[in-house]
């Protein structure tokens, strides 16, 4: 190995103590690179077009129904009314709603929210998709984020009262 090559390991665990104690031992030894499955390690390493969901670009407006969200502008719209939002749940939110609009698993939806790698730990999620919902519900007929038990979340339009 030369003086200007960084090594690269690659971890695949689903055992989190494993990889954070890989993590301890190779720190300053060059990029590590961790995930839990190796779809997980697919979807890190695919190219942008290659993957199964694209990541929503930084500057788009999202459109999902009655829902806005202007990411230049930092804005979330209901049916015109402005909806509070942090910058995660935003970030969040364009997400879920960017289309095409299918399950996102938790590992890319924490790499596209966080920029980081999931290392199996989905709470932060949990919670920031908790904030979400709560912000969510209080809109009348506002959009669902639904739970894909073990995969990921999805947004969904409310369910008409009608049906």
């Amino acid at each position: 190995m030369g003086r200007s090559s960084v090594p690269l390991v690659v971890c695949v665990s689903p055992d989190r103590e494993v990889r954070e104690t890989l993590v301890r031992r190779l720190d300053d030894l060059g990029t590590v690179l961790m995930c839990a499955d190796i779809g997980e390690l697919r979807a890190m390493l695919a190219t942008p077009g290659t993957g199964p969901r694209p990541v929503r670009q930084a500057g788009e407006t999202v459109v999902f129904g009655d829902l806005v969200v202007d990411s230049i502008q930092h804005q979330v719209a209901w049916r015109g009314h402005a909806l509070e939002l942090t910058r995660l749940e935003h970030r969040l939110l364009a997400q879920l709603a960017s289309p095409p609009v299918e399950v996102w698993p938790y590992e890319r939806l924490f790499a596209a929210v966080w920029d980081s790698a999931y290392l199996g730990d989905s709470s932060i999620l949990h919670s920031a998709v908790k904030r979400l919902r709560q912000k969510l519900r209080s809109l009348d007929g506002g959009p669902i984020v639904e739970t894909v038990r073990g995969i990921g979340y999805r947004l969904k339009p409310a369910a008409d009262p009608l049906t």
